[in-house]
């Protein structure tokens, strides 16, 4: 099987049976982001720890495109119970990736099935269809770090 195959059916295995999917209660911030080009729409929660540095519960609902979906079904998965630097890590090398065009050897410690999105990168309509979700959720965390 071609990586790039095996890469599709991880984005549509996230697609169809997504993680994390549905907003928790209690939350300490929540940003809501739509993509307006396309349609896509997040909301993402977070619940940080008392100290504001651990991202102790992450939830979102979301609907749009597969590429949107899976995103937001990885980015759950490789950030909640992280630390806030953790989750600045992966986000950033997500970013770093979606801005490749495709030239990136992501680093997948960080990423996890994330990398399987590089192919989006040559995308550049699509791109915002992947970040979406990782924007909203550093809003979030933003917003739920505000008063610390």
């Amino acid at each position: 099987m071609q990586l790039s195959n095996m890469y599709q059916e991880v984005i549509l295995d996230h697609y169809k049976t997504p993680r994390g999917k549905g907003l928790q209660s209690p939350f300490g911030g929540e940003a809501h982001h739509v993509n307006p080009t396309c349609g896509d729409e997040i909301t993402v929660r977070v619940l940080l720890s008392d100290d504001g540095k651990t991202i102790k519960k992450i939830s979102y609902d979301s609907t749009g495109c597969s590429i949107s979906q899976a995103s937001a079904s990885i980015m759950f998965e490789q950030v909640d119970g992280k630390s806030i630097d953790e989750f600045d890590k992966a986000s950033n090398e997500f970013l770093a990736m979606m801005q490749s065009k495709g030239n990136f050897e992501p680093n997948e410690d960080l990423l996890g099935d994330g990398i399987s999105m590089i192919g989006v990168a040559q995308y550049p309509a699509r791109i915002k269809c992947a970040l979406l979700s990782w924007m909203a959720a550093k809003d979030a965390i933003i917003r739920a770090n505000g008063d610390k």
